[in-house]
């Protein structure tokens, strides 16, 4: 991943961003899968709608984004800061030796497991490596990892088996992140030529045998996380511009600029993993077809309803990775991102980023209480839903269903309002016996269907109980 829009917020999209999530609304390039057990895990995924995403490394320590300031390109996410900024090589050297000074000694990933679950999530990605090539897992084809640090004398310096291990203890389905380009090891970033940009520094038609050797690395490596680490139910593959150049699409900007084919031979690895993790998701970001069972608009919401699964990457600040004094979203405001994601038929996927301590911040776990309370009261109308495809947006409310008789509209409050005393809905057809409630209060509430729209009336005596909240959700039972 990038750098998010920090800048600018994510309210102005690029029209780089544009394009993607024009791309990613256009439902024609998706491929179902076939095979039954891959349908079962994809559709057991979207039943659990609310995910935790992990960015964690050695970059930590400098508390600056993921990766990125390796690459040698004029962006603003590729920003050098630190020592030898002014020297890439000199860089790339002193980025390189954080590894020797990383040493998490607060890492306990049951406490992040327990906040998550508390939260209501269930699901997890964790960057078992991004393009940086640093292994936050115990991988015997490179000594750049997590295990080869001053924290490899903790007993539980396998961090990626830690994370999963806690986190599959607590229900949650568990995924892997992992970064198909590698800028550490010499197949890829081959050191003969220098890089210039994210690619590799050589073409891989003119050295086929080092490109040969970088697609083994990258098999044995996911052999690995699909071997050693207990059940894995999705593998996540980030780094969409290797890939093979006949998928690349020429109406997204950034996808124009791949020089060159990058094909890893995403069957055989699909196919191994599938061996080894029976049902395994596999989501190749950003390549459509076969071995993108889901895909993943990053810091983008559609505009509207998308018939396919789907799940929004998003971070709880400003950035991927650990920054000093982060500025959270509201609780408020990721309640309204939950709900209006759920509606349009997609999950959440959450990004925190751990500290160089190995630990989130007070207020990231204060954020995930805050969505746990309201999660308590209002998580039917959640989970093992379905999106909303006729009744849309409606003011404040928005929509999911279950089933096909009832619906639940989930009104996104402002600040300090109070609940409403009467309220219309439209396109909801209902019966004599159907009955409208508010979820935390057993009463049924009276309405009126009239021309085509339903006006729910709430008593005073009821509204003044209803407390101030995030979002309230009426539930409509046919």
């Amino acid at each position: 991943m990038k750098k998010s829009l920090f800048s600018i917020g994510i309210a102005v999209l690029s029209l780089t961003a544009l394009a993607q999530q024009h791309s990613e609304q256009n439902h024609s390039k998706y491929i179902a899968p076939s095979d039954p057990q891959v349908k079962t895990k994809l559709a057991q995924w979207q039943n659990v709608k609310f995910g935790l995403l992990m960015h964690w490394g050695t970059y930590s320590q400098w508390g600056i984004v993921e990766s990125w300031s390796l690459c040698p390109e004029d962006e603003g996410w590729c920003e050098r800061r630190g020592p030898y900024k002014d020297n890439w090589y000199e860089y790339k050297k002193a980025y390189e030796r954080l590894q020797y000074t990383f040493n998490p000694t607060q890492f306990a990933p049951e406490k992040w497991a327990t906040a998550a679950k508390n939260a209501g999530m269930k699901y997890v990605v964790f960057t078992t490596k991004h393009h940086d090539g640093f292994c936050m897992f115990d991988s015997k084809y490179t000594d750049y990892k997590i295990t080869k640090s001053p924290f490899s004398t903790n007993p539980r310096s396998n961090v990626a088996k830690e994370v999963f291990g806690a986190f599959r203890n607590e229900g949650f389905m568990v995924g892997a992140y992992f970064s198909k380009p590698d800028w550490h090891t010499d197949d890829y970033w081959w050191s003969y030529f220098p890089p210039k940009d994210r690619n590799p520094s050589y073409h891989p038609k003119k050295y086929p045998q080092k490109w040969e050797s970088f697609k083994k690395f990258t098999y044995n490596q996911i052999e690995e996380l699909m071997s050693d680490y207990g059940k894995v139910d999705i593998l996540w593959l980030d780094g969409g511009w290797v890939r093979p150049f006949s998928t690349i699409d020429t109406t997204i900007s950034w996808q124009k600029t791949i020089p060159f084919d990058q094909d890893i031979d995403m069957a055989k690895i699909a196919k191994r993993g599938r061996e080894l993790q029976p049902g395994l998701l596999v989501v190749d970001r950003t390549v459509s077809g076969e071995f993108e069972n889901y895909v993943t608009p990053e810091h983008q919401i559609p505009d509207s309803y998308m018939p396919i699964p789907w799940e929004t990457c998003m971070t709880m600040g400003d950035s991927w990775s650990y920054v000093p004094k982060e500025n959270y979203k509201s609780a408020r405001k990721l309640i309204h991102i939950l709900a209006d994601i759920v509606s349009k038929n997609g999950n959440l996927l959450l990004n925190i980023a751990p500290s160089p301590e190995g630990d989130f911040d007070a207020e990231a776990y204060q954020r995930l209480e805050e969505i746990g309370k309201w999660i308590k009261i209002n998580g039917e109308a959640i989970y093992e839903t379905r999106g909303d495809n006729v009744v849309g947006k409606q003011g404040k409310f928005v929509f999911t269903h279950k089933g096909d008789n009832v619906t639940y509209a989930i009104y996104c409050a402002d600040e300090k309002e109070s609940f409403p005393l009467s309220f219309d809905l439209e396109k909801i057809n209902l019966t004599k016996t159907s009955k409208i409630s508010l979820l935390g209060f057993p009463d049924n509430l009276k309405w009126v269907q009239k021309d085509g729209k339903i006006t729910v009336q709430v008593p005073q005596k009821l509204a003044q109980k209803v407390p101030g909240s995030y979002a309230w959700t009426i539930k409509i039972t046919k």
